[in-house]
């Protein structure tokens, strides 16, 4: 059944059906890929918000999240009780939507943006939900009239999905790896060893140095496209790695001194990549690479060290660190059949790849999912003691959320300062007024 785990379930035929009942029966997660097994363990979580200009109710949630599951089946997955492919019961959609009413917008959507660990806490509910405030007079002087957010396991949702559903679009997932192009014998060997000597490491420093829970923060910020897109152009790197760059330098700059990273800032970035071969996970798109910028007195020399540094990685086969993580998560999922409880606690709670930076695919809204929905969209996850910068592009806005310790969070204000002081620099005081 492991390939069977993503499959479009919208006209499937009902002996498909029977089978995907039948394998959750005893394991509700038995779908999952080891991806999958690996973000619902760690309780991972992703979100999308943004302000809308319909009054909505619960009725209109609940037919929302029915047109979601429709374009996205892998919703019904993964709970107590689950009918993978199947619509959900009436009793169902109510315990997953909800509503309040607010005076004004003041705050949001910072306000309710948190580690999502409700989700988790009744297994006989599907691992996602959908909720809206609404202001109490109506729409406000920008036409706002509710904000909506959508909170899910990141073992069922990933950037694409969040895109895709924007736009009304199909986001069920097929077979995602491709068993036709094989990796070769010694590909294999070189991803299982290396798979297991980072398994190792990660468990013993994990178990050793996975601290307490640290204040976590949570925050949004949107930029105009056109700034980014204009500076970029004048100097002459990719908008990635401008807007990366961004991001790192600004968030690196005040904090504990043991934290902050002072000749090397050390990241893993994601990206989509078509290139599939059979060592691919059968869910996700996304490709996770490993990067290193070398940190830079000046700015304008540190973006264009992140443009050489991500062309270097790109350049390269940008498999191999993705088979070695790919390796460690069947390799733990393994070891927890055969231990409870295996990694352990404490495991969860170390991170030692440094910020992560998500690039997901561009938010465009169309079709009645997103009717109302306005600009900036924001989407953003949350990951055990890793601090995670997401970038979301849409028409006209960048919209940047953040998970993270709160001394970065403290931060996040210094990346506007930045971007103002190199359009100064690059484009001139009388460019940058216009």
């Amino acid at each position: 059944m492991k390939s069977f785990s993503s499959t479009s379930f919208a006209n499937a035929p009902a002996t498909v059906l029977e089978s995907a009942l039948a394998a959750v029966k005893h394991d509700p997660q038995a779908l999952f890929t080891d991806f999958q097994w690996f973000l619902f363990e760690g309780k991972d979580t992703v979100f999308y918000t943004a302000f809308s200009t319909r009054t909505l109710d619960k009725e209109a949630l609940i037919n929302m999240v029915a047109g979601m599951v429709a374009l996205a089946p892998q919703l019904t997955h993964g709970y107590v009780g689950a009918r993978p492919g199947q619509p959900f019961p009436k009793h169902l959609l109510d315990a997953i939507t909800s509503v309040e009413v607010v005076d004004e917008f003041d705050g949001y959507p910072d306000k309710w943006l948190g580690k999502s660990s409700d989700i988790f806490e009744r297994m006989d509910l599907p691992l996602f939900r959908v909720m809206a405030a609404v202001r109490k007079g109506g729409p406000d002087a920008q036409g706002r009239a509710s904000v909506i957010q959508v909170r899910s396991s990141h073992a069922l949702l990933e950037g694409s999905d969040s895109a895709l559903l924007t736009r009304s679009a199909n986001a069920a997932h097929g077979v995602m790896s491709d068993k036709t192009k094989s990796l070769g014998v010694k590909a294999k060997v070189g991803s299982a060893f290396s798979a297991w000597l980072v398994t190792t490491i990660y468990v013993v420093l994990g178990n050793l140095f996975g601290g307490k829970d640290e204040p976590w923060g949570f925050n949004t910020l949107a930029i105009e496209r056109h700034r980014i897109r204009t500076l970029a152009a004048r100097m002459g790197v990719r908008q990635r790695s401008l807007m990366f760059a961004l991001v790192a330098q600004a968030l690196n700059t005040e904090g504990p001194a043991k934290r902050i990273q002072k000749k090397v800032i050390a990241a893993n970035y994601t990206m989509l990549d078509t290139k599939r071969h059979e060592g691919d996970d059968d869910f996700f798109r996304v490709r996770a690479l490993e990067a290193k910028f070398k940190v830079k007195d000046n700015f304008i020399d540190f973006v264009h060290e992140v443009d050489r540094v991500m062309d270097t990685i790109e350049q390269k086969d940008i498999t191999k660190f993705q088979n070695t993580i790919l390796g460690m998560f069947s390799i733990l999922r393994l070891l927890n059949r055969l231990i409870p409880g295996f990694p352990g606690k404490r495991f969860w709670r170390f991170n030692a790849g440094g910020i992560v930076l998500t690039l997901v695919p561009p938010h465009r809204t169309y079709g009645p999912v997103t009717e109302g929905v306005i600009e900036p969209i924001f989407c953003g996850a949350w990951h055990s003691a890793s601090p995670i910068a997401t970038f979301c592009p849409g028409r006209d806005y960048l919209a940047l959320s953040f998970s993270m310790e709160q001394w970065r969070c403290a931060n996040v204000p210094k990346i506007m300062t930045l971007l103002e002081e190199t359009e100064a620099s690059v484009l001139g005081a009388r460019q940058v007024a216009a």
